[in-house]
């Protein structure tokens, strides 16, 4: 009895580190597409009139997809398969970040209506897939250990640090040569394309046959889970549920519903609510539009962006040092309305400050940006069993893109009183 409890534990630890590297790499697939879209801004200003708003309609064009698409799946959650759900949301940032390069050589990277409508229609397939994926994905790591989560939520921070990165240097190789920004645009997908296609290989191969994500898994549907039993098929385990599936010998345990897991957890809910509305009510729009020019010249929201990325990616590991965490409710609340102060913060330093003082403001921006996220995202789900984990994840997932829409939304209002509105 001992041998088997240690040989449990043993694969309750194997493949730790594989396991949260390969998160990381599937959050850096999750955003890498849509934050090369941000990054790419400039060229899209270049492309198409400024009457356009390209950060703006972009963000509000994908946001409408994610959430109708993400309320639908977490209505449905138990009953999905969560295998198939992921892979058709990477199957769907492959295809679309590869339509993108289709449309600009058809068109010859012409700025017309044409090309606007079908990039539009990209980032609509961009919403989607990020619904599938996100909620899938969170779910799934929810029932597992909390330094997976972190770890994929790490990755979504750098992808945009990632792109914003390799846009700073893409500008300065290309910037004087014919077409420079094109092509720096067009490597930009390229590289994201291959990126979501190694993140299909890797979750469908790769990820499922790894001893603690099968020890999760199966822990997870001992508990009564039905969406991990594709995961586990592929690779090679029968769960007890489908052995005794057909002799109705076992009654699965129950679990709360998922109006009993949002009533227990509406804070948590609001403070990513909170935490997106706020953020992207200035991110990326403001960035680009309002921040008027400086020194740096056309640099300078590529530079904002960038120290924006590289802070939240930082930010997301600071709650591995179990003293920096905040775990208490009140504590995530108070500090979550405490950033409410950016928003005079922005309106001065845009119409006041200097380029200075903007950059710093904008760090600090990424920093709490990405540190509240996790720190809500890994404290959430502990007490629970394994489905109502998975379920939990995916009502966090909607409120967080809830607040993404509410703050892009909102972000339109920066540009009352300017002619151009």
């Amino acid at each position: 009895m001992t041998e088997d409890n240690e040989s449990r534990a043993s694969i309750k630890h194997e493949g730790h580190y594989k396991a949260m590297a390969v998160c990381w790499f599937l959050g850096l697939g999750s955003l890498v597409a849509w934050n090369s879209m941000l990054t790419i801004g400039d060229y899209y200003y270049n492309l198409f009139p400024a009457s356009y708003h390209p950060s703006r309609v972009l963000t509000l064009v994908y946001q409408p997809f994610a959430l109708i698409t993400m309320v639908t799946l977490a209505y449905h959650e138990a009953k999905l398969n969560t295998r198939k759900r992921n892979l058709i949301g990477y199957a769907l940032f492959f295809l679309g970040t590869l339509m993108l390069i289709v449309v600009d050589l058809a068109t010859s990277g012409r700025g017309a209506i044409g090309p606007y409508i079908g990039i539009c229609a990209c980032v609509g397939a961009f919403g989607v897939a990020d619904a599938h994926v996100q909620g899938g994905m969170v779910g799934d790591l929810s029932f597992m250990h909390p330094e997976f989560i972190q770890s994929f939520f790490a990755g979504l921070a750098a992808s945009g640090a990632l792109t914003s990165g390799m846009r700073l240097m893409t500008k300065a190789a290309f910037e004087k040569y014919h077409n420079g920004l094109r092509k720096g645009a067009m490597m930009f997908l390229a590289i994201s394309t291959l990126i979501e296609f190694l993140c299909i290989l890797l979750y469908a191969i790769y990820f499922p046959r790894l001893p603690i994500v099968k020890y999760y898994r199966s822990k997870a549907a001992s508990e009564g889970s039905k969406t991990v039993s594709a995961d586990l098929a592929a690779a090679g385990i029968q769960t007890q549920a489908d052995i005794e599936v057909s002799n109705d010998t076992k009654i699965l345990p129950t679990r709360l519903s998922t109006k009993q897991l949002f009533m227990q957890n509406i804070d948590y809910a609001l403070d990513l609510f909170l935490i997106y509305v706020l953020t992207l009510s200035i991110f990326p729009g403001f960035i680009f539009e309002n921040t008027g020019k400086h020194q740096l010249g056309t640099w300078y929201p590529l530079v904002l962006v960038a120290m924006y990325n590289v802070l939240d990616l930082i930010s997301r590991y600071i709650p591995l040092v179990k003293c920096l965490k905040i775990e208490s409710r009140k504590g995530l609340m108070i500090t979550i309305l405490s950033r409410f102060l950016f928003v005079p913060a922005y309106y001065f330093t845009g119409k006041y400050g200097d380029q200075g003082w903007m950059i710093l403001l904008t760090s600090v921006l990424g920093l709490t940006n990405g540190y509240l996220t996790v720190c809500v995202m890994t404290v959430a789900p502990k007490g629970y069993k394994g489905p109502e984990q998975n379920a939990l994840g995916n009502i966090l997932v909607l409120c967080l893109l809830c607040g993404i829409f509410a703050g892009v939304s909102l972000d339109w209002l920066w540009l009352i009183g300017k002619s151009k509105f």
